[in-house]
């Protein structure tokens, strides 16, 4: 592996230094998408309910929901590197401390839950200061492109998890699945240790000066709360639908190897969509349109996906191959939405523009907190999936109305 040297004058960094952060948000973006698979597994074992099954699947969220709006000041005086690794180690740490008392038989949903929320701390503290170490560790020329497989880091997590999960299940049970997720995040770990050189002197604005101003500046803007909603109305239908794919599927029948690589590429066109909605707005489509197309073509496609005429044997809905092709829309339309608002974070408060990402990220985590429980409780209460659609046609429609207020808001810069 070849080295260059540090811009700022420090030890030689790795060529593809930039690529062990990638890793390492892929490595924690694992552990968010480990638990869809594992979930009929779970009830099986441990006796849990879909509502209970819906807060394992979110709670990963509760760090970002309470400290997601801190966490870049946090990066800033921690330095990202030792950010990276502390949160890489926190979800090594409880995923292997999971898988080992399960195999023991001794724990239950709330200790497996506690476990969670430390994954969900572990979480945050490795993918928030991501990009600030892509930026600093890309070639020069190459920085935008690293920062576009950066914004892919969840997506390409999340379905690796759904096609690897299957086989540790089938080999080791949902224990050999949190183990084998340790050992993945534990060799991201070894690898940025490798990869990324060391912080530099922590300073004083770094740790603190200038914080409360900039939080200051992003409270105040009403733009910076409407994207942030935005994001939440977003995430919370997307984790919904997509979190809960392969119980719904194995509902049905299917097996667990195709509900996996069916969940798989559902989540992987995400990926497509973040890059297409880039492109779109280098070409100079306007980010409200982007924004509002991407919420409508989610609000259709969910329609399409999960409504259902008439109950018992005589319900009528699409044929499941359309059914899926609008999971899929549903995705890749969805993929436009975070690709227009981590731009538009950016602008609203260009002094604070990490502080608004990480207001955004705490709408983020509210939202994909909340919806899995929701959604699961209304498929209980209806006694299926079918009115699914209602809850991502309210998500989009208040995405919409935010879109247009952005519009607004951003023209100017836009």
């Amino acid at each position: 592996m070849t080295a260059r040297t540090s811009p700022a004058g420090g030890p030689p960094v790795p060529r593809h230094a930039a690529f062990f952060v990638v890793a390492g948000g892929v490595a924690a973006s694992i552990h968010l998408g480990k638990l869809p698979a594992a979930v009929p597994a779970l009830q099986a074992e441990l006796g849990i309910s879909l509502v209970q099954a819906g807060f394992l699947l979110s709670v990963l969220q509760l760090a970002g929901m309470g400290f997601g709006l801190l966490a870049g000041l946090l990066a800033d005086g921690l330095g990202p590197r030792r950010c990276m690794l502390t949160g890489l180690a926190l979800l090594t740490l409880a995923s292997a401390t999971a898988g080992a008392w399960g195999e023991w038989g001794g724990i239950g949903f709330a200790s497996l839950l506690a476990l969670r929320v430390v994954e969900g701390a572990g979480f945050l503290l490795a993918v928030m200061p991501g990009p600030v170490l892509v930026r600093r560790l890309a070639p020069p020329g190459a920085e935008k492109s690293a920062l576009g497989w950066w914004g892919a880091y969840m997506p390409l997590g999340v379905s690796l998890a759904l096609l690897a999960g299957p086989l540790f299940l089938h080999v080791g049970g949902w224990t050999g699945w949190w183990q084998g997720a340790a050992l993945v995040s534990a060799m991201a770990l070894a690898g940025v240790v490798h990869a990324v050189p060391a912080d530099g002197p922590r300073s004083r604005t770094a740790a603190g000066e200038g914080w409360s101003d900039r939080l200051g500046l992003t409270l105040r803007a009403p733009g910076a709360w409407w994207a942030a909603l935005a994001f939440g109305m977003y995430a919370a239908q997307w984790m919904a639908v997509i979190g809960f794919l392969p119980t719904i599927y194995g509902a049905v029948g299917l097996a667990p190897g195709w509900t996996a690589v069916l969940t798989a590429v559902a989540a992987a066109v995400n990926i497509v969509g973040n890059v297409m909605g880039g492109r779109l707005l280098q070409r100079g489509h306007a980010p409200a349109q982007l924004l509002v197309r991407g919420f409508l073509v989610m609000a259709v496609a969910a329609f399409a996906a999960f409504v259902q005429v008439g109950s018992g044997a005589e319900a009528w809905s699409l044929p499941a191959p359309v059914r899926y092709l609008a999971v899929c829309a549903f995705s890749l339309a969805g993929g436009m939405v975070p690709a227009t608002l981590f731009m538009l974070g950016g602008r609203i408060v260009p002094q604070a523009a990490s502080t608004t990402v990480g207001l955004m990220q705490q709408a983020s985590s509210l939202g994909q907190f909340l919806a899995p429980p929701l959604v699961g409780w209304l498929a209980q209460r209806t006694g299926g999936w079918q009115w699914t659609w209602v809850f991502t046609l309210l998500c989009s429609l208040a995405g919409i109305r935010l879109a247009l207020w952005l519009g607004r808001r951003a023209s100017p810069a836009a």
